[in-house]
């Protein structure tokens, strides 16, 4: 009979852990006070905050049920191998061993959840695209990349709020700005931020030359709630008003009441060009705009700036944070984690998992060490 002891004490080690980055004891104390918010009768006057709560239960009630069966599971399977033992039954080996298989894998996949660990991991996120040196082909790249992140939520079920595109001269895009909205959305995209270097055959060169082609992407928590924490004077603004110049409705449904914010001390710009009227766009450029200015903040300011969101920095030969070879080979290759993939076109589909696991995994290294 074989002796699945050592298997069954790591299982149940991982449930203990899991326990720990779940957080289950906060949630079963969490989960009654929901539950009264939830039963008030005046729940609905703002339908934003009842949204959150629903939002915050859903959540709960998930991480709650998937730790107690995996609980319930590592009990029976406890059980039928304490049974199988006493009595000498060799024939429930293959069940035992079947189910403990697929524990381990269950909790493999769960366990990139211990690796969400940041601030605002949990928040939703802001992206940023912009194309960099290349002409033409960064601006195309810049676009593949839209695509890549957009087919990745998609896989997700995450949902994506185009905010603005800007067309490229002769392809692509010069920039785009989207919300990702799903559960850990930044610190899933936490993994993007950098540059992004592209390697390929030009299908804008008449001599079918190979080009090198950049584009950055700059993501930040996407925190709406951030009025008493931030004050912006009015003077500090330069707002533009101008026609979006969009592809009639390739990305977005383009309006005649785009606007453009820019913030003179720190030089960020937010737009929005995908709400139906001007005050609408007004409102969420500067939703946007305090979300980034609380995330500069928390860097404290200048010093972190360049670490956190890139601003200053070439997207140009050398900063590159990963690398996409489409010819004269195949290969992706992440020069943060180290991470090599053969396989780009899957990469470039959004199957992008495997490279913002490693990412999140070097990062905690790193954290890691210098803690």
């Amino acid at each position: 009979m074989q002796d699945f002891t050592p298997r069954l004490r790591a299982l149940r080690d991982r449930l203990e852990e899991a326990a720990g980055y779940l957080r289950v004891a906060e949630l079963r104390g969490r989960r009654p006070q929901l539950e009264a918010e939830l039963g008030r009768p005046d729940l609905w006057d703002d339908a934003d905050a009842a949204q959150q709560l629903q939002r915050e239960f859903a959540e709960l009630d998930d991480d709650l049920s998937l730790h107690d069966g995996l609980a319930g599971r590592v009990d029976d399977v406890e059980t039928l191998a304490e049974l199988a033992r006493e009595e000498g039954d060799e024939s429930l080996e293959g069940e035992i061993e079947s189910e403990c298989t697929a524990l381990e894998a269950e909790f493999a996949a769960l366990e990139t959840r211990a690796l969400f660990t940041g601030d605002y991991d949990d928040r939703d996120a802001i992206v940023e695209i912009n194309s960099g040196a290349g002409g033409v082909d960064a601006q195309d790249w810049a676009e593949m990349l839209l695509r890549m992140y957009l087919r990745w939520a998609e896989r997700h079920q995450m949902d994506t709020e185009l905010d603005s595109v800007n067309e490229g001269t002769e392809a692509g895009i010069s920039s785009a700005t989207f919300i990702l909205k799903g559960r850990h959305a930044y610190g899933w995209m936490r993994s993007e931020h950098g540059v992004h270097r592209l390697v390929r055959i030009s299908p804008f060169d008449n001599n079918a030359r190979r080009q090198t082609s950049f584009a950055s992407v700059k993501v930040t928590p996407f925190i709406e709630d951030v009025d008493d924490e931030i004050d912006i004077d009015d003077k500090d603004l330069r707002i533009d008003v101008y026609r979006s110049s969009g592809a009639g409705g390739q990305h977005v449904n383009v309006t005649d009441s785009a606007v453009r914010i820019t913030h003179l001390p720190t030089g960020i710009v937010t737009s929005c060009q995908n709400e139906r009227s001007q005050h609408q766009n007004k409102d969420r450029a500067m939703t946007i705009l305090k979300a980034k200015l609380l995330e500069l903040e928390r860097q404290k300011r200048a010093a972190k700036l360049a670490e956190i969101t890139g601003e200053g920095a070439a997207v140009d030969f050398g900063s590159q944070d990963r690398n996409y070879v489409l010819q004269p080979y195949q290969q992706v290759k992440d020069l943060r984690s180290g991470l090599e993939l053969s396989n780009p076109d899957a990469v470039l589909d959004g199957d992008l998992d495997g490279l913002m696991e490693a990412w999140l995994r070097w990062n905690r290294a790193g954290a890691s060490t210098v803690g």
